[in-house]
């Protein structure tokens, strides 16, 4: 964890020594670094994490020898060791995967020029409002010698990367509405067209960009100390604030904590677990004894597609999006909206029609190689990740509840597989799960710590982590299926 340190205390900022005194402890008396007109910041928050404390993440990636390497490789290859990565420590098989997809896709040979690859990171993370992505990549596409003009907003970048705030849009809240007339508008649009081969590329980083907002959002990612509201020039002081802090409202964070969750006992939340693990032992039995008929399971579908437009949190409101954020993209108040609202109806995807394993992996295998391999991988390990444990059960098979999240997430788009029974997935997911996962999936940028802490009370934040794998992955494979489709469609 001393690279983590060392890339954090490497930032530092040269300032103008202030004229005014003020408090002591807000650094407005000269100290010997004032003298040099030089300010040291620190981080803001507690930890990578605004949702795990901070002590449970150092202590998992001071244990792991595995972990020690990832980080060596992530910080040769990046130059830091983001929030990201240091929440992903929980899961290192997973992690080693993703760290290798995102490097193939934004540094290894590939169709498209590397500052165009940040650039469309910055267009897919800005429409979830996603400030902390979108400041990474502002700098990355910097470094890489990207046009700072191009940061001033999406239509001072060159039309071809216009063209694809349609896409964009579309990818990340309504994906079902994706068309091969999307595809034909950006394969023909004359100087401004995309190749295949570029397109497959930027629906790869769009879809990944999309995902990793979520997980952002989704587990509270703390903005990195180099960048906006990520740190502060005051020094420490015994209570973590002083008396500036009262007197303009930025007291402690742990001072002013209240569990959002309300005041749950701990036996309340190991009865629920009893449930859950009780319910899994039913269903299992079900499964034993009988079968439901491709009518009923059909059925079953979509009733529990129908129910899903009606889960929403009671925090649900619009956020505006900032100004630095909403210049990257277009039409801002174009958002998620569940498919059959205002008599609107869209057919069910089936997953036997067109899926990923059969279908999609071979086409992103063809136009973009190797990457079909690296993201079948990431997909397949997040899917079938498990420790065989639940809170504090161990020897437990969670496949079964693994696979009702995957399904309800693609559910939520329209994506239907014949051989499951989504009954189950009332059974399994309790309504404070679901709106979690809804928020997470489609509308990230509204997620709360209230949100976080109120579904599975007594799992680890290892587990809850786990979960945000699952949301994303799953969420990234719904949006390809759609965006891929469509490509065949234009080929064919």
């Amino acid at each position: 964890m001393r690279l983590a340190t060392t890339a954090n205390e490497a930032y530092t900022a040269s300032l103008s020594v202030p004229e005014l005194l003020g408090c002591k402890q807000c650094g407005g008396g000269r100290g010997q670094d004032e003298e040099l007109g030089i300010r040291i910041p620190r981080p803001l928050g507690h930890g990578p994490s605004r949702f795990i404390p901070e002590k449970e993440i150092l202590q998992v990636g001071g244990e792991d020898a595995q972990m020690h390497t990832l980080f060596a490789d992530s910080f040769a290859a990046l130059g830091r060791l983001d929030n990201i990565t240091l929440v992903m420590v929980f899961h290192p098989q997973y992690l080693e995967s993703f760290l290798k997809t995102q490097h193939y896709l934004l540094q290894m040979d590939g169709p498209l020029p590397l500052h165009y690859r940040h650039y469309i990171g910055i267009m897919a993370a800005a429409r979830h409002q996603c400030s902390y992505l979108v400041n990474l990549h502002v700098n990355d596409f910097l470094h890489v010698g990207g046009d700072p003009k191009w940061l001033n907003g999406l239509e001072n970048a060159p039309q071809k990367l216009q063209n694809l705030g349609e896409l964009n849009k579309v990818l990340a809240h309504r994906p079902w509405l994706i068309t091969k007339e999307h595809i034909e508008g950006l394969l023909k649009a004359e100087e401004h067209s995309w190749s295949l081969a570029e397109l497959v590329h930027a629906v790869v980083l769009l879809t990944h960009y999309h995902s990793l907002a979520s997980f952002t959002f989704g587990c509270g990612i703390s903005p990195e100390i180099h960048c906006d509201g990520g740190h502060t020039f005051r020094p420490p002081s015994v209570s973590n604030y002083c008396i500036c802090d009262i007197t303009n409202g930025n007291h402690s964070v742990d001072e002013m904590q209240v569990n959002p969750a309300g005041n749950v006992s701990v036996s309340d939340a190991f009865f629920e677990v009893e449930a859950l693990m009780e319910k899994m032992r039913q269903l299992q039995e079900c499964r034993d004894e009988e079968e439901a008929s491709q009518e009923e399971m059909a059925s079953r579908f979509e009733i529990e597609k129908r129910e899903s437009m009606f889960v929403f949190s009671s925090d649900d409101e619009e956020v505006t999006p900032a100004r630095d954020v909403s210049r990257h993209f277009e039409d801002t108040s174009y958002g998620y909206k569940d498919f059959s609202r205002h008599g609107m109806h869209v057919p069910t995807f089936r997953v036997q029609d067109y899926c990923w394993e059969d279908h999609g992996y071979s086409l992103v295998n063809r136009l973009y190689p190797d990457v079909g391999q690296l993201i079948d991988e990431k997909f397949h390990i997040a899917y079938n990740l498990t420790y065989n444990t639940m809170a504090m059960h161990k020897d437990v098979d969670t496949s079964m509840l693994r696979r009702a999240i995957w399904n309800y997430i693609h559910c939520m788009f329209g994506i239907r597989y014949d051989d499951y029974d989504y009954g189950e997935i009332n059974q399994l997911l309790d309504r404070s799960f679901k709106v979690y996962i809804k928020t997470v999936v489609c509308t990230p940028e509204k997620v709360t710590k209230r949100m976080y802490d109120s579904f599975w009370r007594q799992f680890k934040h290892s587990e809850k982590v786990h979960v945000n794998l699952l949301l994303i992955e799953a969420r990234m494979q719904a949006e390809l299926l759609y965006a891929l489709r469509a490509i065949t469609r234009y080929m064919t």
